[in-house]
């Protein structure tokens, strides 16, 4: 029996399910977490998504209004982990996951512990929604407009718009399909790669006056502090995007953005060719993707950076 038909079969015997997400999802956790609730729903299983805080701008997407910030229930027949590595990772709620009766982890991170009881893990998708597409399909789940929608939402954003060298000849057959069920690529585009909240907007100026380049202009470093997000009363994901910023501009090899806050230092990195950040970060305690990966550590923002560029400088 493969991975897949042990997945489905869990999902047949489950009485109650809970998704679950990494800690600050981003649109591909969001997007993957919402099209597995909303299949879930037509299969006719009832679950829980929980997610404590997203940014706002992925609010259109179908479902989130049933999205729960907590649950009551103490012990779940099945929990999913969706787009998350490990399960330190998992939202501050990896008390659900470690307490159910059967633990299945769905992702794309080369950097998976295969966590889960049942593991699929396909590190050459460049978005974990991707990976759900391929389950849907084996499941034969009709994929709909609104399961489709968030599927989009999740590999538009981590594929940063179709422009990472992730991006397969597969994505693009996946993309088409979706795009003959009525699924508006180009108004998704918009709501969640180019519509800006005044708050990020606000963020990124500042944090783009900060930026400075070291390593003879091969690494762009910037940061913001919990002063800067209050003063312009930001809210989740308001800081979403600053980390490329810096990778954007000529010459600079690997981009780091640390955002201070009440526990340390969320800490973003990303590279252009050859240096391999998901290795730095790994180092440090977190992870993620070889051109973007990210880690949380507990200093001030001085020391963060120094222990970071220690590591950036055996490699640029």
């Amino acid at each position: 029996m493969s991975t897949l038909d042990n997945i489905l079969e869990q999902i047949n015997k489950a009485e109650s399910i809970v998704i679950l997400t990494h800690e600050n999802p981003d649109g591909d956790a969001i997007g993957t977490g919402l099209a597995l609730y909303n299949a879930l729903k037509q299969y006719g299983k009832k679950a829980d998504i929980i997610i404590p805080e997203y940014p706002r701008n992925f609010s259109f997407l179908p479902g989130t209004e049933e999205i729960k910030k907590e649950s009551e229930v103490k012990k779940y027949d099945l929990a999913i982990s969706v787009d998350c590595a490990t399960i330190k990772m998992l939202n501050g709620f990896s008390n659900y996951f470690e307490d159910a009766k059967v633990k299945i982890s769905i992702d794309h991170h080369s950097t998976n512990t295969m966590f889960g009881d049942y593991n699929y893990v396909i590190p050459e998708a460049p978005a974990c929604a991707q990976v759900l597409i391929v389950m849907l399909e084996y499941f034969k789940i009709d994929i709909t407009k609104e399961i489709g929608t968030c599927i989009l939402t999740g590999i538009i954003t981590d594929t940063g718009g179709f422009k990472y060298s992730g991006v397969t000849a597969e994505t693009f057959e996946f993309v088409a399909g979706l795009m003959n069920k009525g699924i508006n690529v180009s108004k998704i585009y918009r709501k969640v790669l180019q519509t800006k909240t005044r708050a990020n907007f606000e963020l990124n100026r500042i944090a783009t006056d900060r930026l400075e380049f070291l390593e003879d202009g091969k690494v762009a470093f910037t940061y913001i502090t919990k002063e800067d997000e209050e003063k312009v009363s930001a809210e989740s994901g308001d800081h979403e995007g600053i980390v490329e910023t810096g990778r954007d501009i000529e010459g600079v090899e690997v981009s780091i953005f640390i955002r201070q806050t009440d526990k340390g230092c969320k800490v973003s990195m990303r590279s252009n060719e050859y240096v391999n950040v998901s290795d730095i970060c790994l180092l440090l305690g977190g992870g993620g993707h070889i051109r973007a990966a990210g880690v949380t550590m507990q200093c001030t923002i001085e020391q963060a950076k120094e222990k970071i560029l220690m590591h950036v400088k055996k490699v640029i």
